[in-house]
């Protein structure tokens, strides 16, 4: 006799099931704090001086930055430029309140980058926000790209790729301006 439920889909992360159509979400998502609940997702983005997208990480909404800080200072590889080893680690950090702990901060020291974060129930740091518009604008550029501010895809593995495309954009956009001035259509 066969059965009437349809063969399980296999994929090769997780438990080995895709999600169903009528499942919300998937992985990398959680519920949103400010969304009523529904299932979303949040990156978590270092960037350089200039605002070039270095390391990109993604996880569920109701996931604390603090979290997933350390992943995202050890998570990118050297930084190759200058003559001689490529620099591993940042001079300064700059990060809003929401990296601030004395656990994350002592991980920096360790790691020999010197973090610059306002404390939580402070006025903050005076001229911080100049510094970090620069992350933000970097942000808005990452989310400028629809399917990234939306996050449609179920699949972390393919969204993770998106985010890699967009940023790849973001860097091939900002050194054709800087070599030349102006780019034309290839």
């Amino acid at each position: 006799m066969a059965s009437s439920l349809p063969a399980p889909r296999l994929v090769e992360s997780g438990d080995g099931r895709q999600p169903h159509r009528r499942e919300k979400g998937g992985t990398g998502t959680g519920p949103s704090p400010v969304n009523r609940g529904k299932p979303g997702s949040k990156h978590h983005l270092i960037c350089d001086g200039n605002g070039t997208p270095i390391y990109v990480l993604t996880s569920g909404a109701n996931v604390p930055d603090i979290s997933r800080a350390l992943d995202l200072l050890d998570g990118y590889r050297p930084i190759a430029g200058r003559p001689g080893r490529p620099r591993r680690r940042f001079v300064t950090l700059l990060a809003d309140k929401a990296y601030s702990s004395a656990d994350f901060r002592r991980a920096c020291r360790e790691r020999g980058t010197e973090p610059i974060i306002p404390r939580p129930k402070t006025p903050g740091i005076k001229g911080l926000g100049k510094l970090r518009y620069v992350v933000e604008q970097t942000f808005a550029l990452l989310h400028q790209f629809r399917r990234l501010a939306v996050r449609w895809e179920r699949r972390l593995d393919i969204h993770d790729g998106l985010v890699s495309l967009a940023c790849v954009l973001i860097c091939w956009r900002r050194l054709v301006r800087w070599t030349n001035g102006s780019y034309e259509a290839v």
